[in-house]
């Protein structure tokens, strides 16, 4: 996060994250093993077959199941509330890092990728494609998109929903800081036209903590407002306020089954997406299992 420029930092947590692959039984979105094509120049070498080739003498690359055109849309929430950072960068610097780290995971599968930033109002907008010079606008974008006004989830959903007509992967990166009504009902919308849709909340360690030594001036960075604080004395309070709204944004995701994943600032990018990457392979593994299962049994 100490480096200054996002194109250059993504590139090195993608480094990290590869790495972490190489020594993982789970490889990306992939999760079953399907049936062989013959290599061609670019390809991952990783999927190349050996044993196949000692065989043949020619190169042959495994398909999986899950193997296809993806076309994903980063929902980046830029408001003023993401301003907020207790470390040596704010939460929209780390929001920033993780969208653009996802943009070049799946830009090298060949993936189309698109932004949509937003505040209380939609800020830029930008439709998901695969082709040369599309990357970097969408990083010149991220990189050049300013914390604006309160958060308001509703706009960028519609619009999203409104104009993403072909199914695919809707991920909503946001700190969540906003009252959540109607939100069961404009994801539930966008799970109801085919897309799937993962939640990334980024969360400062101090927000759920509150832990502050002495009392304190604070500012509402959306509204301005100041107000004098005892943490020791707001803590308890503060914290069930905390909980009761982080399992009010679970219930809905759950209920609608959407992937939920919270990354606190002072975790590295790389072993919060790593992790996450190696869940989604998990539970694909076994759901085809399940489905195989199925199949065998109806047979």
């Amino acid at each position: 996060m100490r480096i200054q420029d996002l194109q250059l930092r993504a590139k090195v947590v993608i480094e990290g994250f590869f790495s972490g692959l190489h020594r993982s039984p789970y490889h990306g979105f992939s999760v079953e093993f399907s049936e062989y094509r013959e290599y061609s120049p670019g390809d991952d070498t990783r999927y190349l077959d050996w044993h196949l080739f000692a065989r043949t003498d020619r190169y042959y690359i495994k398909r999986f199941e899950d193997e296809t055109n993806l076309r994903c849309h980063l929902v980046v929430d830029m408001s003023r509330s993401m301003e907020y950072g207790s470390l040596d960068y704010s939460k929209a610097d780390y929001a920033r890092t993780v969208a653009a780290t996802l943009a070049y995971f799946l830009s090298m599968q060949r993936d189309a990728v698109g932004l949509l930033t937003f505040d209380q109002v939609i800020a830029d907008f930008l439709p998901a494609r695969h082709r040369p010079g599309h990357m970097h606008r969408l990083l010149l974008m991220l990189e050049s998109a300013l914390a604006g006004d309160e958060t308001n989830l509703g706009p960028p959903l519609e619009q999203i929903a409104r104009t993403v007509s072909r199914r695919g992967l809707i991920v909503l990166i946001s700190d969540m800081l906003s009252p959540l009504d109607g939100l069961d009902s404009r994801l539930g919308y966008l799970r109801s036209r085919g897309h799937e849709v993962v939640l990334f909340r980024i969360l400062d360690p101090m927000e759920e903590s509150l832990d502050l030594d002495s009392p304190a001036m604070f500012e509402d960075l959306e509204s301005g407002k100041q107000l004098y604080i005892d943490p020791a004395a707001a803590r308890g309070q503060y914290q069930k306020h905390f909980a009761e709204h982080r399992a009010e944004i679970k219930r809905i995701c759950v209920s609608l089954g959407i992937d939920l994943v919270e990354l606190a600032t002072d975790r590295s990018v790389e072993l919060s997406l790593f992790d996450f990457l190696n869940a989604r392979a998990r539970r694909g593994r076994t759901i085809n299992r399940r489905k195989n299962t199925h199949r065998g049994a109806q047979r």
